[in-house]
């Protein structure tokens, strides 16, 4: 089985596990309500969500929204996607080339090129390792077909080092996360908030970021094809609000960093440094935008994280047309 399809693997026990079985199986597509798959995350969706922005918007146009989750990462919200249990959610453009592989019908409206602290390779702060270069030989954690496998892949190739000379150990971020601090993986390939989270409580430092690996990673929204073919004004609205939300945060970083964190969890003292990771602009997707999703999709064919470089014609749209 390809890494592709064991990303998107039958759905009934995880859907279960998250209180979606119910939903998916009545399969709710009346126009009037938009289902979204949420993420505990530093996104302008959470954004949305915490402000109550969405539904003033789409309650005029007679659009009840129904949230989904919280999911733990992109993958199993795209999962749900892909069960027609939800219809619109957030992730990253390497998690949509993954799913676009395993032949998921989600479209690409949105997108938010990470900024550079925003996706990290972690090490323990006592750590030997100083450069790339001394990741061979090493093991390094993982999501599997995602932003945490891209990075790792993407730094390697920077530094000159074979990708079959670094074991990778794929786990979910969650999973990741206990085994950086038991020390049984030499490195963490991740993004925010855990980098903040790591960094801030002096467990970890980055060894390398988004720069430093020469990432094309973006934040990126997804709607299923089949709404958007049915409803795209309400698609379109959805950008318009995130859109706006992009620019609240930018212009109030420590206000949106504390919204993240009172959202997550997490110390109010990380407030700033989620802010400053994860504000840049949101916009939507043009010529440019196409060109850097398709040399992930081509690189991740390329180096076998996928089986075959997949389909991307119509599943990236400008919202805006």
């Amino acid at each position: 089985m390809s890494h592709a399809m064991r990303n998107f693997q039958p759905l009934t026990r995880r859907l279960a596990l998250t209180g979606l079985a119910a939903l998916a199986s009545s399969r709710v597509r009346a126009q009037s309500v938009l289902r979204i798959a949420y993420l505990k995350s530093t996104s302008d969706l959470a954004l949305a969500k915490a402000h109550g922005s969405l539904e003033q918007r789409l309650a005029p146009m007679g659009v009840s929204v129904v949230w989904a989750g919280p999911f733990a990462a992109a993958a199993p919200a795209l999962e749900a996607l892909n069960a027609d249990a939800v219809d619109l959610t957030v992730g990253s453009s390497t998690a949509f080339v993954t799913a676009r592989a395993a032949g998921v019908p989600l479209v690409l409206f949105g997108y938010q090129r990470m900024a550079s602290g925003g996706e990290a390779l972690l090490v323990k702060t006592g750590s030997p390792l100083k450069t790339l270069a001394d990741l061979r030989g090493r093991s390094v954690a993982v999501n599997r077909g995602g932003t945490g496998e891209y990075i790792l892949a993407r730094g390697l190739l920077k530094a000159g080092i074979p990708l079959a000379e670094v074991k990778r150990v794929y786990l979910n971020p969650m999973d990741a996360k206990a085994a950086f601090a038991r020390g049984d993986v030499d490195a963490w390939a991740i993004w925010d908030p855990f980098i903040a989270i790591a960094v801030e409580s002096g467990e970890a430092r980055v060894l390398a970021d988004g720069d430093a690996c020469a990432s094309e990673n973006a934040v990126t929204y997804f709607v299923r094809q089949d709404y958007l073919a049915a409803n795209r004004p309400v698609v379109r609205a959805v950008y318009d609000v995130l859109s706006a939300e992009n620019r609240w945060g930018a212009a109030h970083q420590d206000a949106a960093g504390a919204l993240w964190a009172q959202e997550l969890g997490l110390p109010p003292a990380l407030a700033p440094r989620l802010g400053r990771n994860n504000t840049p602009p949101l916009t939507r997707v043009g010529t440019a935008q196409m060109a850097e999703v398709a040399r992930i999709a081509d690189w991740f064919a390329a180096n076998g994280i996928v089986p075959q470089r997949p389909d991307l014609g119509g599943f990236l749209v400008d919202i805006g047309k």
